[in-house]
């Protein structure tokens, strides 16, 4: 993998921001570093987030309608499984303790930190996604061990379980780019009775 980290892996980014300018800019800031799409309010991103697939979301504090802190605390409700930044040029107090975002950078913020906060964060969700499939395989794949193909045909909790390794996998094959080597090392485990 390249330096940088994320050259090889696919993010998917979305820059949240009522102030076009500033969204655009951040946009084409990232632009060639990951996927990235842009809305201009809070009721957007929580739409957006609905329909499309989000890795990391750069998002604004102080927004009209609904602030980034409202839309914060809809993510977590809602179970948004991806990585909030607040960029934002609000000072922190220590409200930001209770709050549940992962990291917090004061703008204006360079291409250089742009980028090493994006990789960082890619790389802590890659591996949150990686510890859900690893629980979710074994599971998985000692039923296929142990019981009869029949038998889990049966079961709509095997192609349930099927169906939730698959989509963990190829997300965590997508963010860990070419660091996929624990991947192949897990599948090598032999699950069944000797």
């Amino acid at each position: 993998m390249a330096a940088s980290g994320i050259d090889d892996a696919e993010v998917r980014a979305l820059v949240v921001d009522d102030e076009k300018e500033v969204a655009d800019a951040y946009a084409l800031r990232l632009k060639g570093v990951c996927e990235t799409s842009t809305v201009y309010s809070g009721a957007a991103a929580l739409d957006h987030v609905e329909t499309e697939s989000v890795d990391v979301i750069l998002l604004d504090r102080h927004m009209p309608a609904m602030s980034g802190d409202e839309v914060l605390k809809q993510l977590d409700e809602r179970g948004f499984d991806g990585r909030v930044i607040m960029v934002t040029a609000v000072d922190p107090e220590f409200e930001v303790l209770d709050m549940p975002f992962d990291d917090y950078l004061c703008k204006p913020v360079d291409r250089t930190d742009l980028h090493a906060v994006i990789d960082q964060q890619r790389q802590v969700l890659a591996y949150e996604i990686l510890g859900k499939y690893f629980t979710a395989e074994s599971k998985r794949a000692v039923l296929e061990a142990e019981l009869a193909p029949d038998k889990r045909a049966k079961r709509p909790e095997f192609e349930a379980i099927e169906q939730r390794t698959s989509k963990l996998e190829r997300r965590a094959r997508r963010l860990l780019g070419d660091e996929t080597d624990v991947l192949e090392a897990f599948s090598d485990i032999d699950r069944e009775d000797r």
